[in-house]
């Protein structure tokens, strides 16, 4: 009898654990078939170390979007003055962030600038970059990609010169299906953050 209540006693010990976790841990709903990510063409290989001169270092500020590009689901343009969602297709993160991380991946690989991600108080840079992401989606009349960002590029103190650009990518004959967008919006987005990359190398 003694042995059954300790081995019961061990058994309550090593479950408990168990029970606690199953009522901290939430699974949540299915996720969609096709979460969408933005890869960058051009990266900097693993191990590279950042440094450089502060005087071509670049920060990235703040990527801003519309409500219709403010969310996690793809925009589809179906008439001039109406929008759906394209279904099945998620992004794993809002696309003005995603577009703004791919842009400063670029720079460092293509220009080998040291890039500054975000703000940073007291560490010197020479350019800012800020942006907003005007469209990225999928026009159903044309069966078109299309993304467009506009981006300002400003120095480090007032006096510099503030100069605003228009990137624009179209991809057409793209099946308006989540994988073949997403692979069309991920070929716009690395052309646009090739020429931005280009805008901003040093001369």
């Amino acid at each position: 009898m003694r042995n059954t209540v300790v081995r019961l006693i061990r058994l309550a010990g090593l479950t408990a654990p168990l029970m606690l976790l199953a009522g901290c841990v939430s699974f949540g709903s299915k996720p969609p078939p096709s979460l969408l990510v933005l890869t960058p063409t051009a990266a900097a290989p693993a191990g590279t170390m950042e440094h450089g001169d502060s005087r071509q270092a670049v920060e990235m500020g703040d990527f801003d979007a519309p409500q219709k590009l403010d969310v996690l689901r793809v925009p589809v343009q179906v008439t001039g003055s109406s929008i759906a969602y394209l279904k099945d297709a998620q992004w794993v993160d809002k696309p003005a962030r995603l577009m703004r991380a791919l842009i400063g991946e670029t720079i460092r690989a293509k220009n080998g600038q040291l890039v500054i991600d975000g703000e940073s108080p007291g560490t010197p840079y020479s350019v800012q970059l800020t942006g907003v992401l005007r469209d990225f989606g999928y026009d159903a009349g044309s069966s078109t990609v299309v993304a467009v960002l506009d981006v300002t590029k400003s120095g480090a103190t007032a006096s510099d010169p503030v100069t605003t650009r228009r990137f624009e990518a179209r991809i057409p004959g793209v099946e308006a299906k989540a994988g073949p967008v997403g692979r069309a919006l991920d070929e716009a987005a690395n052309q646009i953050a090739g020429e931005v990359a280009d805008w901003v190398k040093p001369g």
